[in-house]
């Protein structure tokens, strides 16, 4: 019992904690990032590179095709839950970046001056630390320099900050911490800097050699007399191991993190190693909607206020023309649909009517309804002349009521199914009242006819100048004897008899036969 309710209580705990992490996953920012037109290889894989920094909130194995538009991305945006979307184009001049807002905008638009890949970054460090584990947690946001008073600087930082899910300082846990992005902003060129980076805590306090021995790294101790060296002194180490540590990266951790010798309430370092990508970006302008609204900061146009009203002005006009073009279609769409609805009434009318005038018609010159629809003509004849004789007391006329003429069936029709009797058998009398066909009597095969001849009469009588017939016969075997020859008649009856080659019987010849090649000394 005491297992089973483990095993209950286990299975409510899991179907309990699934539904939990699936509202979690549902109430966070999700994001698409992709690329429209035609764009290179590198800013391909720059696509890919972006889509790992916002792992694992965003779409990984996006599938992107040259017919889809924006507005299919806005479409399936709403039931897959996704805030943001991420768009690289490129001109023949630059490449541009923009960030949308869904559902309602604003749009920012970035010019990408400069980027690097991460296999570029990675390649360019001599040691670095990325593994897939990395990625199973969003990114630590770290904003630098955004606190000045602009409303376009303001607006970058909120875009920014709610791409990832936000943090509860009293409820994160640092293991779920694993790497860090970087958004800087120089006030004096007006760009921005992006990195990401790797994040690693090590204990501080400690010789390296004793960091040697907690990493399983054990040294080599063969010029040491006696162990307290390793752990007192930093000898035998190489250079790139030296400790980049100081007091801007030191800090005293709240909870244990992952790692040996990461204690809690005790001082570490943390280290950041840069993994990639890396791109230099410049604002360009602010628009209301998706692309599509008014332009509330640009950098490179400055436009005067009066500038700024005709242009709402033109934008008011275009926005009214475009509401009377739709009231007129649903104007038209309704005409046409009640001229459809009139146009049926009136086709169902005419049906109708056109109906009830040929029901009057039928009705008018329908005949007497007391008599049968299937009544035979001659039987209707012969009871007309009985109420004639029987009203008038005379016999009608023979023009007056029209008899059918019957056919009587001729000799060669029989009512009953001839049928071919057995030996021993009798034909039964035919029933009294109808007419019956005396039976043919069939002569059998062989016997000649009345004043006639045999067939072996008629074979052994040969036309002059006739030769002897062939006859096949089979290799390996002697030739057949020599019997009477059948006449062709009598062969063809017997071929129309089987039902084959009928016709040959018919005409009087006889069945065609091709000679065959025979041995020497066969006839």
């Amino acid at each position: 019992m005491g297992r089973a309710g483990k095993s209950r209580n286990q299975k409510r705990q899991r179907a309990a904690a699934q539904v939990l992490a699936q509202e979690q996953f549902a109430s966070v920012p999700h994001s698409f990032v992709f690329h429209r037109g035609r764009v290179g290889r590198s800013l391909q894989q720059l696509v890919q590179d972006v889509r790992r920094v916002m792992e694992p909130f965003t779409a990984r194995t996006l599938q992107v095709r040259k017919k889809n538009s924006l507005k299919d991305f806005v479409a399936v945006a709403g039931p897959l839950g996704v805030t943001h979307f991420l768009a690289f184009t490129k001109s023949p001049s630059n490449i541009n970046f923009k960030l949308f807002r869904l559902p309602g905008g604003p749009t920012l638009t970035f010019q990408v001056t400069q980027y690097s890949l991460i296999r570029d970054v990675v390649s360019s460090l001599k040691r670095h630390r990325m593994h897939e584990q990395q990625f199973t947690h969003h990114p630590l946001l770290v904003l630098n320099n955004f606190g000045l008073q602009q409303m376009h600087i303001k607006l970058m930082a909120t875009m920014f900050q709610n791409m990832f899910p936000s943090i509860n300082v009293h409820k994160v846990r640092l293991n779920a911490i694993k790497r860090c992005l970087l958004i800087s902003y120089d006030a004096d060129t007006q760009r921005l800097d992006f990195r990401h980076y790797s994040l690693k805590v090590v204990p501080i306090g400690a010789s390296k050699g004793l960091k040697k021995l907690l990493q399983e790294k054990f040294p080599n101790m063969s010029r040491l007399e006696d162990i307290s060296e390793l752990l007192a002194k930093d000898i035998n180490l190489s250079e790139s191991e030296a400790e980049q540590d100081g007091s801007h990266n030191i800090l005293e951790l709240p909870q244990v993190y992952a790692g040996r010798g990461n204690m809690k309430a005790q001082q570490s370092a943390v280290r950041l190693t840069e993994i990639g990508p890396r791109m230099t970006l410049q604002l360009i302008k602010v628009e209301e909607g998706l692309s599509q609204g008014n332009v509330l900061y640009h950098s490179l146009i400055h436009k005067t206020e009066d500038q700024l009203q005709a242009a709402l002005a033109r934008r008011e006009e275009r926005l009214q023309l475009k509401a009377e073009r739709r009231r007129k279609q649903e104007a038209d769409v309704q005409r046409k649909k009640e001229q459809r609805e009139a146009h049926r009434k009136q086709s169902l009318a005419g049906i109708k009517r056109k109906q009830q005038q040929q029901g009057e018609e039928c009705d008018s010159g329908a005949e007497d309804p007391g008599m049968p629809e299937d009544q035979d003509p001659a039987e209707q004849s012969d009871d007309d002349a009985e109420y004639y004789r029987r009203e008038v007391g005379e016999e009608p006329d023979e023009d007056l009521f029209p008899k059918r003429a019957k056919r009587k069936p001729g000799p060669w029709r029989s009512p009953q199914p001839s049928k071919r009797l057995r030996r021993g058998e009798q034909q039964a009398s035919p029933q009294p009242g109808r007419a019956g066909r005396k039976p043919k009597r069939r002569r059998p095969l062989g016997q000649p006819e009345r004043g006639g001849r045999s067939p072996q009469e008629m074979g052994n009588a040969q036309r002059p100048g006739q030769k002897e017939p062939w006859r096949p016969t089979s290799l390996g075997q002697q030739p057949a004897p020599q019997g009477p020859r059948r006449d062709s008649r009598v062969l063809g009856l017997k071929c129309k008899r089987l039902g084959v080659l009928g016709k040959w019987a018919a005409w009087g010849k006889g069945v065609p036969q091709r000679p065959r090649a025979h041995k020497k000394g066969q006839h």
